[in-house]
């Protein structure tokens, strides 16, 4: 009797039904797409492969999903915002004020519904990440740990290879697509004399009594560096902090990863002058010795190096020796490495070529604006671990950045692999204006990715219609046959939003007098998050992409506008937002876009050779709005129309008995503007 193979029905974390059908069971061992990681990365990703009905898995070696938040942030405390008031009801453009809800169609699984806090404590992100797998049945094959990846080559797969994965157990699997959603999470350490008596952030106690009365050194300056100072601010002597970079602030830099406000209470008590403070110094420089008293003093590593071996710590050389005013003269009870983290690449075959070996490749995979490794073709990265595309440029390692890339990287395999061309929505020129208007007020994707995701606009032979693409990876543009199955034959536009070239840093002033900028004119000036439309009248090559100029998304375009930036991020004013779009638009694209009563079309059609596209599209096919009495009324007290009724009582009363025949003619209905173009639609 043959062995039967094993259907596995998801049930919920932790546990994996199986129906066996005789004693021996075969577990399944192969899927099209194979995704390591039930954090949201992952969660997300299989979110968008079980709506497309994919064959597909998610590995996790927990029990439940969103482990790391099990025990991360230390301190609990998330810095991802959860606005739940904005007063809009739009759900896309609520979005981009949500920094935690995952994308699906189920609106119970938004965010807001699971904590109230403006900064949510890191146990609901442990629930809401189990309900969002369990309301959407996803796939995840819990306390599974995947120990090593490989390739086999087989000309049959999708790709030349399949990966094949190894479990704790031995079990192996065999992938078509692997999809790599574990995060960052190997603590970076730095290796000097004296670091085997530094704490990590991932085991120091996270109680203040263990530190009342200590004097506390932190190695670091990023979140959790601060995150850990603000715990124990109240308790200890004093804390210093100690990094090779100056603090970066967020609010300066622009980038969400930096410097956060909630955590920054050292600052206040380090510029005010009390006993806390902020130190630069390369700590691969520096050494650390431990006193007979337990005590651990801050020395130079090249003193160190001129101590004998059997010399006791009392007896090395400090800096404060030579210089009696040596900033880190006292003595330490604690020291504290809070230096962020990297990705763990152990599991992973060096066939993969993952890493090629440079400082930044150590702390994330080598992969391409595609979010696909440059080394395996296949192998895509998703999540924390992806953001070496826009690492301090935008927001791709948050989960209100890589929602939105991980649905990038499932419309490119859509295509790849099932030939569905990337979601497209083709409209009549004459709505290009209002169709831009919209994404720049609406769209999340574009905000929260700012200069990373862009929108493609395909424009259609003479201008008569156009395709809208939604968050292309923008420096991917010159692969848009390719990756999209769209292709750009007679020009296009992009939208991307982005802030001032000259406006983040950490070394800038945003608070400066005049800061923003509120005239049409200087728009190209904006500082703060704004629109930008470029135009090309042929799809940019690699090369140009790739030799673009300094900070900038795009290559150099035909024609660029800036939509001046906006107080409110409400870009609907008339004459400030939209009557400069359009006036773009029709320059690039040498037509005339506006919208015209009936009227204003007939009298087009008698005295001009080419109709503006609204009367071609619109009154010559016998559309647009029919001629009313009130609609009538509405253009004669505009001054948009004539009033005949009120010449025909003219002519009457300059020839009495007079009268044209059969009345005046029934009027077409009101115009938008008069012939001569001096009021413009807006």
């Amino acid at each position: 009797m043959g062995v039967s193979a094993a259907a596995p029905l998801w049930g919920p974390p932790g546990l994996l039904l199986t129906l066996v059908l005789h004693p021996t069971v075969c577990v399944r061992s192969h899927w099209d797409y194979c995704v390591l990681g039930a954090g949201p990365a992952g969660l997300q990703m299989a979110a968008f492969l079980q709506r497309a009905g994919r064959d597909y898995v998610v590995f996790e070696r927990a029990p439940a999903p969103g482990s790391f938040f099990t025990r991360y942030p230390r301190h609990r405390k998330l810095i991802s915002i959860n606005k739940r008031y904005t007063g809009k009801v739009n759900a896309e453009f609520n979005l981009r004020h949500d920094w935690n809800s995952l994308l699906s169609h189920d609106p119970r699984l938004l965010f807001r519904h699971y904590s109230r806090a403006y900064f949510p404590d890191a146990g609901d992100m442990v629930r809401y990440l189990g309900d969002f797998a369990n309301r959407l049945g996803l796939h995840v094959l819990y306390n599974t740990t995947i120990t090593h990846v490989t390739l086999d080559k087989d000309q049959g797969a999708w790709n030349g290879h399949y990966f094949i994965l190894t479990g704790q157990k031995g079990q192996t699997y065999q992938c078509s697509v692997l999809l790599v959603a574990t995060g960052v999470s190997v603590p970076n350490q730095v290796d000097f004399p004296g670091s085997e008596y530094v704490e990590g952030y991932e085991s120091v106690s996270v109680d203040p009594e263990d530190f009342v009365g200590q004097n506390v050194l932190i190695l670091g300056r990023g979140n959790s560096a601060f995150e850990t100072a603000e715990n124990i601010l109240g308790v200890t002597n004093f804390i210093h902090m100690l990094s090779r970079s100056r603090v970066r602030l967020s609010w300066a830099t622009h980038y969400v990863g930096d410097l956060r406000a909630i955590n920054n209470g050292l600052l206040d008590t380090y510029q005010l002058k009390s006993l806390d403070g902020l130190l630069e110094s390369d700590l691969t420089d520096l050494a650390i010795v431990k006193d007979h008293k337990g005590k651990f003093h801050i020395t130079l590593k090249f003193f160190l190096e001129e101590t004998s071996a059997n010399q006791s710590a009392d007896s090395v050389t400090l800096p404060q020796d030579d210089n009696d005013n040596f900033a880190m003269r006292v003595a330490y009870d604690r020291v504290i490495r809070c230096l962020g983290w990297k990705f763990d690449f152990s599991i992973f075959n060096q066939s993969l070529r993952l890493s090629s070996g440079s400082e930044f490749s150590k702390k994330y995979p080598l992969i391409r604006a595609s979010y696909e490794s440059k080394g395996s073709r296949g192998l895509f990265i998703l999540g924390t671990a992806s953001h070496s595309v826009d690492y301090r440029r935008s927001a791709g390692g948050f989960i209100h950045g890589f929602r939105y890339t991980a649905r990038a990287v499932h419309r490119l395999l859509e295509h790849r692999h099932h030939g569905v061309a990337w979601p497209s929505t083709q409209l009549p020129i004459t709505q290009l204006t209002s169709a831009i208007i919209r994404r720049v007020n609406e769209a999340s994707g574009l905000y929260q990715m700012f200069g990373v995701l862009a929108d493609v606009i395909l424009l259609k032979e003479n201008a008569t219609a156009f395709e809208y693409l939604e968050e292309l990876p923008a420096q991917t543009l010159a692969q848009l046959g390719t990756l999209t199955g769209r292709t750009a034959r007679h020009g296009l536009f992009v939208l991307s939003m982005e802030y001032g070239k000259n406006f983040s840093g950490p070394d800038k002033d945003v608070f400066f007098h005049d800061r923003s900028v509120g005239h049409t004119e200087d728009a190209w000036l904006s500082n703060f998050l704004h629109p930008v439309v470029y135009y090309y009248r042929r799809l940019p090559t690699e090369q140009e992409v790739r030799f673009r100029p300094a900070h900038w998304p795009l290559p150099r375009p035909t024609a660029i506008h800036h939509i001046v930036e906006d107080f409110l991020t409400d870009w609907t004013a008339p004459v400030g937002h939209i009557l400069p779009l359009r006036r773009f638009l029709e320059n690039c694209l040498d037509t005339d876009l506006r919208s015209f009563y009936a009227e204003s079309c007939f009298l087009f059609a008698l005295t001009r050779q080419k109709l503006p596209p609204f009367c071609q599209q619109g009154y010559l096919r016998g559309q647009g709005l029919a001629s009313t009495e009130s609609l009538q009324r509405h253009g004669v007290d505009s001054g948009l129309l004539q009033d005949y009724a009120a010449l025909d009582h003219l002519d009457a009363s300059r020839q009495p008995g007079h009268h044209r025949p059969g009345g005046h003619p029934p009027a077409p209905g009101p115009a938008l503007e008069s012939l001569d173009g001096n009021r413009e639609e807006l």
